[in-house]
């Protein structure tokens, strides 16, 4: 993906020089394309519109105006229904080098499930374009449906699979496990999630919904996640397994589809000391409805 930083380390380089062409002193210096070959959005219920950059290599001493067109070829957001550019140009103002095509996304058009994507290019002389980069007039946006956080989305029924449960299945007749769920009753955005992976012991996940481009999922430490004879078969520490969030992946959620994408570390410890680690895990938590749980309790016995 090509970001700007070399475009604008070269700029630096060379300093702000004119577009005029009394005053280039860097001869077939200036080029325009987009900053990324693919622009990824998320669209929220309470958002305007969303950018997508535009940048140059040099910055001129008038402002500069391009076209932009939609590519129909290789999308299947439909124009009008998904989505709509605000202006069908872009301005980069005198001094500056980059602008943005600014895109409102229709929030309600858009499924949990969608991932919906169109083509923008540039339209602009020749000589603007950098052969170093294929391309580089057009971007592939894509767009996908931001919900609001809502704790009680995560909360209730839950199916877990789990590659800690493959591996150290303990009691477990598989890898899939169906647990219930509840709101923290004093800590914000957190939830239990009630005989987590083995019988008997609970374990707490905190959703950090501030950047809804970046939902993170993190855990407290040395939560307890079983005692090591249950699942080990031995006892190599103090008999307790502790898990926390991964440092090496980090978790996320979706709110939309009511999921979360769970790395926790496994480790185990003797009175504080590290004994060692037993690995880091991949986790998938669905929530899903009562009568789902239900099915799954009489079909499979879950």
């Amino acid at each position: 993906m090509k970001k700007i930083y070399l475009i604008l380390a070269l700029a630096l380089t060379l300093g702000f020089v004119s577009c005029d062409e009394e005053y280039v002193t860097y001869s077939d210096a200036e080029y325009v394309m987009f900053a990324q070959e693919q622009s990824i959005n998320m669209v929220l219920s309470d958002q305007e519109y969303f950018t997508v950059p535009v940048s140059s290599t040099i910055a001129c001493d008038y402002d500069r105006t391009f076209g932009v067109e939609i590519i129909d070829k290789g999308s299947n957001a439909v124009e009008g229904k998904h989505y709509r550019l605000l202006s069908n140009s872009v301005t980069i103002p005198a001094g500056k080098l980059v602008a943005d095509v600014k895109v409102a996304g229709n929030y309600e058009n858009i499924e949990a499930t969608d991932s919906l994507g169109f083509v923008l290019k540039l339209v602009m002389p020749e000589q603007l374009k950098w052969d170093l980069y294929e391309g580089s007039d057009q971007t592939n946006v894509v767009m996908y449906k931001g919900c609001p956080f809502d704790r009680n989305n995560f909360t209730g029924w839950c199916i877990i699979t789990s590659l800690l449960l493959r591996d150290y299945p303990g009691d477990n007749a598989g890898y899939q496990r169906l647990i219930r769920t509840e709101a923290h009753p004093t800590e914000e955005n957190t939830v239990i999630l009630r005989s987590c992976f083995y019988d008997g012991y609970d374990l707490t996940i905190t959703f950090n919904p501030e950047n809804p481009a970046n939902p993170l999922v993190t855990m407290d430490k040395d939560q307890v996640l079983s005692d090591e004879a249950s699942v080990f078969g031995q006892i190599l520490g103090d008999n307790h397994i502790l898990t926390t969030h991964s440092r090496y992946y980090p978790s996320y959620f979706n709110s939309c589809q009511r999921f979360v994408e769970l790395w926790n570390h496994v480790y185990v410890e003797n009175l504080g000391q590290a004994v060692g680690t037993v690995g880091h895990f991949y986790n998938i938590l669905e929530w899903i409805s009562d009568e789902e749980a239900e099915r799954l309790q009489r079909e499979n016995g879950m």
